[in-house]
């Protein structure tokens, strides 16, 4: 299962050595495996929320090479993770693309919401790329101060989620505008998914040439569908973004994340081919290393409440994930993103407890 990728080898003492994450992405496994935290750059950190006092807006520190690249390698100074995720948003596409998005302060994202049914002319891939050109230019700043062995990762949002955004105009708690539009007009909404998927594969290319090592894709909405709708709009688009991204980047290992998708999670790395899949809190971690382990690295799980809870609850399950899934391809993370009110102490602690060799339970 594993295999080497040249472009991401780097020379030291005359051997080629890939880096750790790279070679977990690839199937290998370790003792200590590999870790990074969903959301690790963010308002837990100190240093990140003077530079979001900085910026103005979330969209301005998105769109700011400078300061996005600088709140990108703030947690790679302070704890050493095994990789970098680029700080964008999943819901920049939709902005390049022509939506009015904006963040308000304790409400979340806003957009002007689609009209089921209605003509998608005020959303055009031309110009998408050059609007976002600012995102690649923070992921060259990032590899030019990245340590040598801590890898760059790159992301989008999978399109079915992408999309329960555009058409509710919010986040909502079960996505019911966007599960009727599909239903009421499913025509109208593959018009939609297929115009994230060309939009996503052309993003996640050029995060790619710009220098990003691997790619995460993360469908955070996926678990509200039933099976057919499951496999209609997630796993058939997440299938034509990685064909898409391995025509022009063959090597780049791709993680997908269907979150809540259960047992659904199976016919999702069975059908979409994904090289790494990040399992959320819910999923039984005996069940994904029979079912998903002997097929794709696995990626989490562990609770961000945990996170926050700290204590010897945190630390026996940091154990129990090691002894369920260290014997397989592993890299260490949540099943979901770090939260704000998150003790930073405890992030530490973790990284402590899994870079130890003592994995017992």
């Amino acid at each position: 299962m594993v295999f080497f990728i040249q472009s991401e080898l780097r020379l030291l003492s005359g051997y080629y050595v890939m880096k750790k994450i790279l070679r977990a992405l690839s199937g290998e496994t370790f003792t200590s495996p590999p870790i990074w935290m969903m959301r690790q750059a963010g308002r837990y950190l100190p240093e990140y929320r003077e530079i979001r006092k900085q910026a103005g807006s979330f969209l301005d520190l998105c769109y700011s090479p400078e300061l996005a690249a600088e709140v990108t390698l703030q947690p790679i100074r302070r704890f050493g993770f095994d990789a970098a995720i680029l700080f964008a948003d999943i819901l920049l596409i939709p902005d390049g693309l022509g939506q009015n998005v904006a963040f308000e302060e304790g409400r979340g994202p806003v957009l002007e919401p689609l009209e089921v049914g209605k003509n998608l002319k005020g959303l055009s891939l031309d110009g998408c790329l050059e609007h976002l050109a600012p995102v690649f230019e923070t992921v060259e700043r990032v590899k030019k101060d990245l340590p040598d062995e801590v890898a760059l990762i790159g992301f989008c949002g999978a399109p079915w989620t992408v999309a329960t955004y555009m058409i509710a105009g919010h986040g909502t708690s079960d996505q019911k505008p966007a599960r009727l539009a599909a239903y009421q007009d499913p025509v109208w909404f593959q018009a939609v998914i297929d115009l994230l998927n060309e939009s996503s594969i052309d993003y996640l290319n050029a995060q790619i040439a710009a220098g990003c090592e691997a790619v995460q894709i993360f469908d955070s909405w996926s678990g509200v569908l039933p099976e057919a709708e499951f496999l209609q709009w997630c796993v058939a688009p997440l299938k034509k973004i990685i064909s898409g991204v391995r025509a022009q980047h063959p090597n780049i290992p791709i993680i997908g994340f269907p979150r809540g998708a259960g047992l659904f999670y199976e016919s999702f790395v069975e059908n979409t081919k994904v090289d790494a899949v990040s399992i959320d809190t819910a999923m039984s971690l005996p069940w994904v290393r029979t079912h998903l382990q002997n097929r794709v690295t696995v990626q989490g799980n562990l609770d961000p409440l945990l996170v926050v809870q700290g204590g010897d609850r945190l630390e026996y399950q940091v154990k129990y994930i090691l002894s369920e899934l260290g014997s397989g391809p592993l890299v260490f993370n949540l099943g979901h993103g770090l939260v704000p009110e998150t003790p930073v102490e405890n992030v530490a602690r973790i990284i402590e407890l899994v870079r130890s060799n003592n994995v017992e339970s």
